[in-house]
């Protein structure tokens, strides 16, 4: 099977592999190179379908998930077009971001769970729903070009895509540090975090490619990703003289006791002006500081409140309260506000509800968390 529509969002392959090419790859590549991939509904319903039935079709042993164009895997969700189809119509402000975000959620899920070796080339830019893809891969591969961040913050949104499962999951305080300030991560900041298992230098693509069609695949699900984790563990190396030339040094572990400091402060307030009054010269942390300053302040609770109540969540729970959490960003009235100011009228100027941290009423927050349907569209996601 092959997808000869260059045009597609998604462009579908499936690899003959081995001497007899019965078993099979399958290969899904995002295809909206100038929105740098941004992740839009028709993508999620397309991926949502194939990998389903790649899980189920036994002469597919494994699943190769990458990004055209060079540059990102996946910029983020689509969030203009989740701003324009709520923008349409009053009436289905609710509908249109339940259909989006359910379906990206539900697709993410699927992810996690996945019955086969998935791979991940998370090359570029992977950020918010792309790093949602990315994240539940069995394999994550980043490069030398990879830069990770989850900036929600910036447009009144929170780390959704699983972020309550992988902020409360990171060493130290970087999961909160990470979700306040939507810093950037590298390849080797997505290593120490867990949010990447292999560094395989960028050009090394192809090799990798051909290195996965001319192994021996067994078909059963364990020991191929044995298989896979030896044929990767040749590319990735740190004795690979390649991969110590491009793997960059890791901001996030050099900065990991400052974060903690910075970070363990019993209250949100005194949390956020201790990020944006530092005084260290680091432009890495300057950056993240400067993020949290003019991010949403209704969005820095509700994190904090994401993160604190995730802890004990299930997989499948975190999925389900992030679509409540998603839902009431979207009919509140921050997150709204947070893509006409950056994306649509691009004034960079959003005029938040409240004007700090200190102001933000509590009563506000609490209602980012409360359920308006009978039953919650991802209820069956099951347990895990």
């Amino acid at each position: 099977m092959a997808d000869d529509k260059t045009d597609a969002p998604v462009l579908l392959q499936e690899i003959p592999l081995g001497p007899s090419g019965q078993l099979r790859l399958g290969r899904a590549s995002l295809n909206r190179p100038k929105s740098l991939n941004a992740l839009g509904r028709d993508m999620i319903g397309i991926l949502l379908e194939q990998l389903s039935e790649w899980a189920d079709d036994p002469n597919i042993v494994a699943v190769w998930l990458d990004g055209e164009g060079g540059k990102a895997f996946c910029a983020g969700g689509d969030v203009v077009q989740v701003y324009l189809a709520m923008a349409s119509d009053d009436e289905d402000t609710e509908a249109a971001a339940i259909d989006y975000f359910s379906h990206e959620y539900r697709l993410d899920h699927l992810i996690h769970v996945f019955p086969k070796p998935l791979i991940c080339w998370g090359d570029g830019i992977v950020m918010g729903g792309g790093l949602g893809l990315m994240a539940g891969a069995s394999t994550r591969i980043v490069t030398e070009t990879t830069r990770i961040a989850m900036p929600e913050i910036t447009i009144g949104l929170f780390p959704d895509v699983a972020g309550s499962w992988l902020l409360n999951r990171m060493p130290g305080h970087t999961g909160r540090f990470i979700g306040l300030t939507g810093a950037h991560l590298n390849a080797s900041d997505a290593l120490f975090a867990g949010l990447a298992d292999r560094f395989i230098p960028h050009d090394d693509q192809e090799r990798v490619l051909q290195a996965l069609r001319d192994e021996h695949w067994s078909g059963g699900p364990h020991e191929d990703q044995a298989r896979l984790d030896r044929l990767l563990r040749r590319f990735s190396h740190l004795a690979n003289d390649k991969v110590h030339r491009h793997l960059p040094e890791s901001p996030l572990r050099q900065h990991y006791d400052r974060i903690n400091e910075l970070v363990d402060h019993p209250t949100l307030v005194e949390t956020v002006h201790a990020i944006t009054g530092l005084t260290d010269k680091d432009p890495w942390l300057q950056k993240a500081a400067k993020t949290l300053q003019h991010g949403s302040p209704t969005a820095a609770h509700v994190i904090n409140e994401q993160l604190a109540r995730a802890r004990h969540w299930s997989l499948a729970e975190c999925f389900r309260q992030e679509l409540v959490l998603a839902i009431n960003c979207c009919l509140l009235g921050e997150f709204q506000e947070g893509v006409r100011a950056l994306l649509i009228d691009k004034d960079r100027q959003p005029h938040w509800r409240y004007p700090d941290v200190e102001s933000v009423e509590m009563q506000f927050v609490d209602a980012h968390f409360e359920q308006r349907w009978a039953e919650n569209p991802l209820a069956d996601l099951g347990t895990y």
